[in-house]
């Protein structure tokens, strides 16, 4: 199983895996730069879509080869987003990234009901990857920027695409945690009971392709000492690959806390439940995380 981004990096050079990313408004000197590192390393081609203009002062500044790039000058942000998303939903590409783009205005691409990458009644999601130098391996979480409240035939789904996820790093069988404030059955926590209904869901094979429990709170899921003093016996407790989080406060909290407070922390993120994965990374993200992310991306394409 890949356990480090630079391994993913490695993996996909090895394996000679090559997509074709379209860049949505791709104007900023962090998208143009992650594109270009992604491009060095052999595993994209990249169209950026943007106002040529803007793109080739960003190239200038960072000192890249504009040539290397398809570009496709619309002056119009919001008609770029709208041909970048064309594009990937016509089949010109394989991943789609967000580049200067606010979230909105990229999402009401992808959401569009004629062009758009979601499918009838698919659910849009949301996956973080994290590499946490204090965990011994990867963690895939979700749902941190997407799904406000997920009910229960929600976090069914999203459990799906965190495993979908993890299988694409090498998880044979990932072990998926179903996070609540306590793994104690407390039936006045809704987490908690649906925590316990998911992993017995895994037990019979309804979610398919993983080991689950729940409910377990974050520090048994992460920490063996944590199981063993509180004598929790779990196949998942502190090995855990995948964390899905009861709510959006509370994985956007435990993603925020990592990524802020914890010096060495790496991440990527990405859309799901789309046609196609989406690079969904923020304006002010640095050139290593969207890189991180289109990596990601690009070893989730199916």
């Amino acid at each position: 199983m890949i356990k480090s981004f630079n391994e993913l990096f490695a993996e996909l050079q090895a394996k000679g895996v090559r997509k074709r990313m379209i860049a949505a408004w791709a104007v900023d000197s962090h998208t143009i730069e992650a594109a270009s590192k992604a491009l060095e390393l052999g595993i994209v081609d990249v169209t950026l879509v943007g106002d040529a203009d803007m793109i080739l002062k960003a190239c200038a500044e960072c000192r890249i080869d504009a040539s290397r790039f398809t570009v496709m000058d619309i002056k119009d942000e919001l008609k770029a987003v709208a041909e970048a998303v064309r594009m990937v939903h016509d089949g010109e590409g394989d991943v789609l990234m967000k580049g200067l783009c606010s979230t909105d205005k990229f999402l009401r691409g992808v959401l569009n009901k004629e062009t758009g990458l979601l499918p009838a009644k698919g659910l849009l999601s949301h996956v973080g990857v994290l590499e946490n130098p204090n965990y011994h391996k990867l963690m895939f979480v979700s749902d941190v920027a997407v799904v406000p409240l997920p009910d229960f035939r929600q976090k069914v789904k999203i459990a799906g695409y965190l495993i979908s996820v993890a299988k694409a790093f090498g998880a044979e069988k990932p072990k998926i945690a179903f996070i609540a404030a306590s793994e104690q059955m407390l039936d006045t926590m809704p987490a908690c009971m649906e925590g316990a209904m998911l992993a017995k869901m895994c037990d019979r094979g309804q979610i398919p392709g993983c080991i689950g429990d729940g409910p377990l709170a974050l520090d048994v899921a992460v920490d063996k000492e944590s199981a063993e003093i509180k004598k929790l016996s779990s196949p998942v407790a502190g090995d855990a690959d995948c964390l899905l989080f009861p709510n959006i406060e509370a994985g956007n909290v435990f993603w925020k806390a990592n990524t802020k407070m914890i010096k060495g922390v790496k991440q990527a993120g990405m859309l799901v439940g789309t046609k196609v994965p989406c690079v969904l990374a923020s304006r002010a993200d640095s050139v290593d995380v969207k890189l991180n992310s289109i990596a990601a991306a690009v070893a989730f394409v199916k």
